[in-house]
């Protein structure tokens, strides 16, 4: 296990750099444990990989609360329904697979990369407001449908909540970050209520990861405060485009 986590732990530190900076770690840990932990099931590699993001996001969130104001009137519920469907999603994952969401994932996904690509304004300036009823309603929808799909699928939850704080409700890419921190917490913290009883996390490696993700999220939010929005764009433009290769790569092989 020793000579494992030699592996692993720079894996998850560069992991927890980009969670904190713009979401989707996912891309690098998830594959990587599985090449790394071959003897392990698909719900042990998932248990390590939402063990480990949640002490990573705990930092981030912190560091992100202290730097900025964030409206949780709008964050509590969106994250509360995400937590919610982050359990669904992971229970229904024991009755199917998730393959056949994939290409519904794909379509999605293509769309907001080409959304953002040909609009260079978006998410560039901070035009939100104070949330109204229509918002908190969005936002606990919308919470709900991402957060089922993290517990479903999991990689790029990140980066569609990222999309979706700018795109519905007008945050620039620095809070829109720092919000999407928060509800991806929420549906991480939900799955372990599910992996943890069932004995599905391995803390021999899930601790020290964890410890390597608070390191690197430490990092990856000096990293976003610093580069501003430009910066965090053009690292979730590249993480978003990422993604849409690998699941293509998946589906067409």
């Amino acid at each position: 296990m020793n000579d494992e986590l030699y592996i692993l732990l720079p894996v998850a530190f560069i992991a927890g750099i980009i969670n904190a900076a713009v979401g989707g770690g996912g891309l690098i840990t998830i594959p990587t444990f599985y090449t790394t932990l071959p003897h392990f099931t698909p719900a042990q590699i998932m248990g390590i990989d939402k063990f480990s993001s949640v002490m990573g996001h705990l930092m981030s969130i912190r560091q992100f609360m202290t730097r900025l104001q964030l409206p949780w009137k709008l964050i509590l519920p969106t994250a509360v329904s995400a937590v919610m469907g982050a359990y669904s999603g992971i229970r229904l994952l024991d009755f199917m697979p998730s393959a056949w969401m994939r290409p519904v994932v794909i379509v999605v996904l293509a769309a907001m990369v080409a959304y953002t690509w040909f609009r260079p304004q978006f998410g560039h300036k901070d035009n939100s407001q104070s949330p109204t009823r229509s918002d908190l309603l969005k936002g606990i929808f919308l919470g709900f449908v991402i957060g089922f799909y993290d517990g479903f699928i999991g990689p790029g939850t990140g980066s569609f909540l990222l999309f979706l704080f700018i795109r519905f409700f007008h945050f620039d890419f620095l809070r829109a970050t720092a919000c999407a921190k928060v509800v991806n917490f929420g549906t991480n913290f939900a799955t372990l209520f599910f992996l943890i009883p069932n004995g599905l996390i391995h803390y021999e490696l899930a601790i020290p990861l964890g410890i390597a993700a608070i390191s690197g999220s430490f990092i990856g939010v000096q990293i976003a405060l610093k580069g501003g929005n430009q910066w965090i764009r053009r690292l979730f433009l590249l993480l978003a485009c990422t993604l849409l290769m690998k699941l293509l790569w998946e589906t067409l092989r």
